[in-house]
């Protein structure tokens, strides 16, 4: 995930900055989008200059949110997008398709342990999306999924929150 990125979407959103709770609404919006999620989150906070805690408590429940309902949706969806007669919707569920072959390897492997490590770890194209994603796919149990995603979350957010307000607050003040 790019520096870049989140600088963009941070100028976009920025005017949100200027208003009561703005700094915390744009966190907890960028925590919630799939690719970013929480890394670009405490990213965005550290940026804009929002104190650790707090950024901390939001960037995880903007995280986690969206989880129950990929758990319960995503096939569903999946399933209709392939049977649509919408080119983007039948080019987006391919991608998708593509992206769980790509990955589903270490969540195989593993189980719940490799949803963990697999949301835990903060690299490009990994987090709490694609694994809820992939799990759901392989028809894991939804409930402990969802609690392996929710500890790999917590994983991420430990690492970011020394790369945020640590390694990168050293660098930008």
């Amino acid at each position: 995930m790019s520096e870049k990125l989140v600088n963009a979407i941070v100028g976009a959103f920025g005017g949100l900055t200027g208003i009561a709770y703005g700094k915390e609404i744009l966190v907890f919006i960028i925590s919630l989008l799939p690719i970013l999620e929480l890394r670009g989150g405490l990213l965005a906070a550290a940026l804009i200059g929002l104190k650790p805690v707090p950024s901390y408590i939001i960037s995880i429940i903007g995280n986690v949110l969206p989880v129950p309902f990929i758990l319960l949706l995503i096939t569903k969806i999946l399933n209709w997008m392939r049977s649509s007669k919408v080119n983007l919707f039948n080019k987006t569920a391919k991608w998708l398709d593509e992206k769980v072959e790509k990955h589903k390897g270490q969540i195989e492997k593993y189980g719940y342990l490799g949803v963990v490590l697999f949301v835990g770890i903060p690299l490009p194209g990994t987090g709490a999306w694609t694994g809820s994603l992939i799990a759901s796919v392989l028809e894991l149990d939804k409930k402990k999924t969802f609690i392996s995603v929710l500890a790999g979350i917590f994983i991420a957010s430990i690492i970011m929150m020394l790369i945020s307000f640590g390694v990168l607050a050293n660098i930008i003040h």
